[in-house]
């Protein structure tokens, strides 16, 4: 059985240092990050 979470987190003014720490966070096996940039 696999069990599939998802969350979403709206970063509203984010920097190049912002985007820069998500890549780095050190996440769990098996834990996935995606990161979309959408400019308003």
């Amino acid at each position: 059985e696999m069990r599939v979470h998802k969350r979403l987190v709206d970063i509203v003014e984010h920097t190049p240092k912002t985007v820069d720490s998500l890549q780095r966070l050190d996440l769990p096996a098996g834990v996935d990050i995606e990161i979309k940039i959408q400019n308003v």
